[in-house]
């Protein structure tokens, strides 16, 4: 469906603004949320007082047209229209972030890794989100690209370098991976010790007992 989980909203944002890129391209726009708040948090949070003078780049691919609204002209640069695997390969330009935000599970397997390789080839970071548990879904809007195709488990995510998950939610795997992905690390790390200061204290006394 052109939406998706609401759980993960304070995660993804979270990356946009510690990364805090240039330039965005967001890979299956949907209903345009995650354009809508990379805009807003990119061009306004650092007290420009400026609505539609655009200073950063974003970008969207979009595989079924139909999706698309007035609001997603005003809020992306351009919106390629096709499938991101056909797209990709065509760009030219290498963006700082791109996003593909419950996008992959409607791949299968060989397909999504082959999509991910051409996301790495296009941006220095990419972040990525999925259900942790994959719902039985059909065609949806009548689009025949929503069906659920596979999946997707932490394994398949760990075997890149560079790559952190960030999830903090029972509904979704989030990794970062790319050239910003240890600034986040720390980040997550200092925000797991902060939300579970007992928890983390214990499993220190593990590591320092096992260490010796």
């Amino acid at each position: 469906m052109p939406t998706s989980h609401p759980n993960q909203l304070n995660q993804i944002l979270e990356v946009v603004l510690k990364i805090r890129p240039n330039s965005v391209l967001d890979v299956g726009v949907g209903f345009g949320k995650y354009g809508v708040l990379a805009r807003e948090y990119l061009e306004f949070w650092d007290g420009t007082q400026d609505y539609k003078n655009w200073r950063h780049k974003i970008d969207g691919v979009e595989v079924f047209e139909h999706y698309l609204t007035p609001l997603h002209h005003f809020i992306y640069n351009k919106i390629y229209i096709g499938e991101a695997t056909q797209v990709l390969p065509e760009l030219t330009e290498k963006y700082d972030l791109l996003l593909i935000i419950d996008v992959i599970e409607h791949f299968t397997e060989a397909d999504g890794l082959a999509l991910l390789d051409l996301c790495f080839k296009r941006a220095k970071n990419v972040l990525i989100s999925t259900p942790r548990q994959m719902n039985s879904q059909g065609d949806a809007f009548d689009n025949s690209y929503e069906t659920h195709l596979f999946q997707w488990t932490q394994k398949h995510f760990n075997a890149y370098p560079n790559s952190v998950r960030l999830d903090t939610n029972n509904d979704s795997l989030i990794f970062l991976i790319g050239e910003d992905s240890k600034k986040v690390r720390l980040d997550a790390k200092d925000r797991f010790e902060r939300q579970w200061p007992s928890l983390h204290r214990f499993l220190l006394r593990i590591k320092r007992t096992l260490i010796g």
